[in-house]
């Protein structure tokens, strides 16, 4: 009986018998973020975060604010009323508490500081430097926001000749009636008779967040003048930036590099997303991006309109 041998033939082409590496294998559909997705996930991450802070800040982030700074501010003033330091008159530093503006009809009791730049506006009404603080001698003027920031003097609008509102500082009470609301084109008020007192108060006018002009409320005192000094700022030398609808070019530099910190952050949590994974990125990411778009967006409301 004959035995059959089997035959082991080596691979053609004289390579190596040892099979090669396989690659690992991948779950399927998985994918690999490439350049672009990712460069794509840090922009998103900055726009979300800015328009986030954005409408935080101007909207109920705002408002809190407002709040909290009307009590802060309020506190300061009645301590300088009571103890007969309040400023009337002369240089006044920017946002120092000079008044408080109470208007009964719309039920509104506001500190008016020093200044109307976008950035003391934030804080409350503001008077215009290069005019006498309320209860003196000549045209006293007092700026406020219409919406963001608390928007103080919303209702202004709503006042009605006749109305009376008083407005009490370091010379006491001074009271004031509304003579006539005045928009773009409308004729100006009767000229002020010499040694009487006359405020202004001022805002955007129409629609919130879309103002269309400029809204004036006219109030001559019905009490008694009171002695007046030189304003902080002569008149016609007031910054452009205390000017009705004025923005404030200054928050220009603070915003680019608030800005920078927002993207290099954002960097960051898209890097991280990449190499730890979503649940630690949202851990530090959040909180992060989220400060970070409020700071921006807060210098980013600085340019707006100071009336808005």
């Amino acid at each position: 009986m004959t035995s059959s041998t089997a035959v082991v033939r080596a691979p053609s082409g004289g390579g190596s018998s040892d099979p090669s590496p396989a690659e690992p294998a991948r779950a399927p559909g998985t994918r690999t973020a490439g350049p672009g997705v990712r460069v794509l996930g840090v922009a998103l991450s900055i726009l979300g975060a800015l328009l986030l802070g954005f409408v935080l800040d101007v909207g109920p982030l705002g408002d809190l604010r407002h709040v909290r700074d009307r009590q802060v501010d309020y506190a300061a003033l009645r301590s300088t009323l009571a103890n007969g330091v309040t400023p009337v008159g002369g240089a006044i530093d920017p946002g120092t508490p000079l008044a408080l503006l109470t208007i009964p009809a719309l039920h509104l009791h506001e500190v008016v500081r020093e200044g109307t730049t976008a950035q003391d506006l934030s804080r409350g009404p503001g008077h215009r430097r290069d005019t006498p603080l309320p209860g003196q001698a000549g045209v006293s003027v007092v700026m406020g926001r219409q919406t963001t920031f608390g928007g103080p003097f919303l209702h202004l609008r709503e006042l009605r000749p006749g109305d009376e509102f008083t407005v009490t500082t370091g010379q006491g009470r001074q009271t004031y009636r509304v003579l006539d609301l005045r928009r773009g084109g409308d004729p100006q008020p009767v000229a002020l008779a010499a040694g009487r007192s006359r405020l202004t108060l001022v805002t955007a006018d129409g629609t919130p967040f879309m103002p269309r002009g400029i809204l004036r409320v006219d109030a001559d005192l019905v009490s008694q003048v009171q002695a007046a000094s030189a304003p902080g700022v002569a008149p016609g030398a007031l910054p452009e930036a205390e000017t009705p609808m004025a923005v404030q070019s200054s928050a220009w530099l603070p915003l680019v590099l608030w800005g920078q910190a927002l993207v290099l952050a954002a960097a960051a949590v898209a890097w991280s997303h990449a190499r730890w994974g979503r649940r630690h990125t949202w851990v530090f990411g959040v909180p992060l991006l989220g400060v970070l778009g409020l700071t921006v967006a807060d210098q980013a409301a600085q340019l707006l309109p100071n009336l808005m």
